[in-house]
């Protein structure tokens, strides 16, 4: 306890260090489990509904485009309000959505309460961003935007298997059910263990946040971490959506429970993202993302030859490269803008789902047309591309 220098009353104690990085980790838990929620379930839901490839990956991209609409308002909401102010609220709120997916009566419901998830997501992610910037100077942005990527990967783990289970062996319904019920308890720890925002100044005004987005148009170095954004979610949802259709059909023909454990590489990520972090505040951003880009292009390149074990290693290297690139290219927002971080978190929010949304929808005209392969083709070079972005937003 403390004691305050007039009158000798006690103040509570400050949460521990610990319990500050443990509500990181549930925070990027509680909000990736919704994201790809649909992923492990698409050849299922294709089936079911008689319809395309590009029909049910909308059940992704529908909740990326949300994310993508949403971001730059909950980044100018977060400038004026603050940020525990806005990531609390917008985590139990997005436990709506997620139950009232389970009643979806047909495909075009399930894809809009999918899009009302992606409305609520920024709340958590934007002002995240600029929360860890700001609040862990000192203490290692690193290390604490690492936590926090880790708590997404263990989310993204879960909002798939979990899924793929329940449809294999129950009822796919249940899933958004038990995923809004992770939620609120995620919500429950966020609230109490993160602590409030001390180094967080308020903007004046909603136009000194505006001219503040502009200002940020027009950063090169900030354009090129938003380009790297986009091309990590354009690489990952395109990777992990479209491989589904490819272990579902000859020779692999795996059922959903089994695609949903697929997802077991994405756990690779809780190790490899907090080295990543700390490998980053020692050796630098840019040759960190060389080697993500290394290791995730190697792994996508394994995924070819048709042996399963082939392909799990391959998308285990490729999945650990990418959210590695994703945790650098979240911290190099906040080192670039050098003010109103959560309106540069906003924008880059933006960009990084739009490339989601396409990511989901552009490689479905190369797997019509060329298969995997054609598929494992642009999305090599995306990831490629990553690196170039890294090294313009270095320059």
């Amino acid at each position: 306890m403390s004691m305050s220098a007039a009158g000798g009353a006690t103040l509570p104690r400050a949460p521990r260090f610990d319990l500050s990085i443990l509500a990181l980790v549930l925070a990027g838990t509680s909000t990736f489990i919704n994201v790809y929620t649909t992923q492990a379930l698409l050849p299922f839901l294709r089936h079911l509904y008689q319809a395309s490839e590009l029909e049910v990956s909308l059940t992704i991209s529908a909740t990326t485009a949300g994310v993508a609409l949403a971001a730059p308002f909950a980044g100018l909401f977060a400038e004026s309000l603050g940020r525990k102010k806005v990531i609390v609220p917008a985590i139990f709120s997005l436990s709506l959505p997620t139950a009232l997916a389970a009643s979806s009566p047909n495909l075009h419901w399930l894809i809009f309460w999918r899009f009302l998830q992606g409305l609520c997501i920024p709340g958590i992610i934007v002002v995240m961003i600029a929360y860890i910037n700001e609040e862990f100077v000192g203490r290692g942005v690193g290390r604490a935007m690492s936590a926090y990527v880790s708590g997404t990967v263990f989310g993204g783990f879960l909002g798939r298997l979990i899924p793929g289970v329940l449809a294999t062996h129950w009822q796919w319904r249940y899933s958004f059910l038990v995923l809004a019920a992770l939620n609120l308890l995620g919500g429950w720890g966020v609230r109490n263990w993160l602590p409030p925002a001390e180094n967080f100044v308020a903007a004046s005004t909603v136009r000194d946040s505006r001219r503040d987005a502009w200002a940020h148009l027009h950063n090169p170095k900030l354009l090129a971490v938003f380009a790297m954004g986009f091309s990590v979610l354009f690489g990952l949802v395109g990777v992990f959506t479209y491989v589904n259709f490819y272990l579902a059909g000859p020779p692999f023909h795996l059922n959903p429970a089994q695609l949903g454990s697929i997802f077991c590489v994405y756990l690779l990520g809780l190790i490899v993202t907090p080295m990543a972090g700390r490998f980053m505040d020692r050796a630098g951003f840019l040759r960190t993302m060389l080697l993500a880009t290394v290791i995730s292009s190697c792994g996508l390149i394994l995924t070819l030859p048709l042996h399963l074990w082939t392909a799990i290693l391959g998308l285990a290297l490729f999945s650990s490269g990418m959210f590695v690139q994703q945790a650098g290219a979240t911290s190099q927002t906040g080192r670039v803008a050098a003010k109103s971080r959560s309106v540069a978190a906003g924008l880059y929010v933006t960009v990084y789902y739009i490339g989601g949304s396409a990511g989901a929808a552009v490689p479905a005209w190369f797997w019509s047309h060329h298969g995997w392969p054609g598929c494992v083709g642009l999305l090599w070079g995306s990831c490629v591309l990553t690196f170039f972005l890294a090294w313009a937003s270095e320059r």
